[in-house]
């Protein structure tokens, strides 16, 4: 059955889905606006580490406390318009990083991108929810995992790619080009996205005073908490997986880049199962088993006794089994959300949510980097675990919560 013969329902949910996808991927893109050219970019401006692994922290910290306040936007004006500012935002951050003459102006370009940033995660799960039928959920999110993961992907190829042949600041204007080309998409089929009719109704029916009430719930907080623990996890094997597989395994730099990438494919191959995996139900059981395989490999990891040829299995399958449990994972938010507070809330419980998986991208380093200068690798991979088990704790006692 082709699209163009597809039922209305089913159609509308495709576009709704691919358009958040690609919005979604840009986002992912723009997490990485910086890193790829901080070799072009320390040389510039005579930036050490430190200073040029600043402007990631202040990425986070403003994508993590504008993303608290953006759910707010969202309720309030609508996810399509809110959107838009926020790809405006990479826009912008792309032009002005054209046009940096010095630091100062990478912490500009880190703070707006960051800005931006903080729009999507309240807006595309409103417009999932909103839009796309029950029976399609748990695809729509595993499709949403999955297009943030090609944007990562994407961004360090587009940007060095045109900065070694083209220099950085050409580099910069193509990634304006890209979040340019989100937001055409975005008035294009801005239709599909605007907030359904009885979206307004529910909100003009909300209890006066109600607006902050979701900060009383356990279940949210116990959520906010789970992104927090997940993510760092996620971000310290992120920034920190090469150097101790090099140093546990004698891995080289090629290869032990490569079993990061690994980790980052299972995560992909993953998000795909875990779609259909979502919509059996049991979202918080099938978190905890996910997780708890992904903790146990990595304390396998850890113990360094493991044959040089089973770490890219290893690390493939921790991504894997991370990846399964991310469309659970947004849809036991939705239970949060939707529990007590309807669907009117969503922006503001996704928002308050998903500020929890930036502050944990932004504590990953300082959690970990004493342990990395003592050269105390396998505790990392440890504390990896640590936190991803508890982590299931969190999940668990929200589905008690709900």
């Amino acid at each position: 059955m082709t699209t163009a013969t597809l039922p209305a329902p089913q159609r509308s949910d495709i576009e709704v889905i691919s358009v958040i996808g690609f919005v979604h991927g840009v986002s992912h893109f723009f997490h990485l606006l910086l890193p790829p050219l901080f070799p072009w970019l320390m040389p510039e401006f005579g930036l050490s580490f430190t200073a040029i692994g600043t402007t990631m922290t202040v990425f986070f910290v403003v994508s993590g406390i504008g993303q608290a306040s953006a759910g707010f936007l969202v309720d309030r004006f609508g996810a399509a318009r809110v959107l838009g500012g926020g790809i405006a935002c990479f826009a912008l951050a792309g032009v002005l990083l054209y046009f940096a003459n010095g630091y100062p102006m990478l912490i500009a370009v880190a703070a707006l991108a960051g800005l931006g940033n903080s729009v999507f995660h309240p807006a595309d799960f409103t417009v999932l929810n909103r839009h796309v039928s029950q029976a399609r959920l748990g695809h729509a999110f595993s499709a949403h995992g999955l297009s943030g993961n090609l944007g990562w992907a994407a961004a360090p190829i587009f940007l060095t790619g045109l900065a070694t042949a083209y220099g950085w600041r050409t580099a910069a204007l193509g990634a304006s080009a890209v979040a340019i080309a989100a937001l055409a998409l975005l008035f294009w089929r801005r239709d599909a996205l605007t907030d359904p009719v009885e979206h307004h109704t529910e909100k003009s029916s909300e209890p006066a005073g109600t607006t902050f009430a979701f900060l009383s719930s356990r279940a949210v907080w116990l959520c906010f908490l789970f992104f927090l623990l997940i993510t760092a996890a996620f971000g310290t094997i992120q920034n920190f997986a090469s150097p101790i597989l090099q140093a546990l395994y004698g891995l080289s730099i090629t290869t032990a880049a490569f079993a990061l990438s690994t980790y980052l494919v299972g995560g992909a191959v993953g998000i795909i199962l875990g779609g259909f995996l979502a919509q059996k139900g049991e979202h918080d059981h099938l978190i905890a088993g996910a997780l708890g395989v992904a903790a146990l490999l990595a304390i396998l990891l850890a113990a360094g006794v493991m044959p040089s040829w089973s770490i890219l299995p290893l690390m493939a399958g921790i991504g894997f089994c991370t990846g399964t449990a991310g469309p659970s994972r947004d849809l036991l938010v939705r239970r949060a959300a939707t529990a007590r507070f309807g669907k009117a809330a969503y922006g503001r419980v996704y928002g308050f949510v998903y500020s929890g998986l930036d502050l944990g991208l932004a504590m990953a380093p300082v959690i970990f980097g004493g342990l990395m200068d003592a050269r105390h690798f396998s505790e990392v991979l440890v504390g990896i675990a640590i936190l991803q088990v508890l982590a299931i704790f969190s999940a668990l006692r929200v589905g008690k919560a709900i």
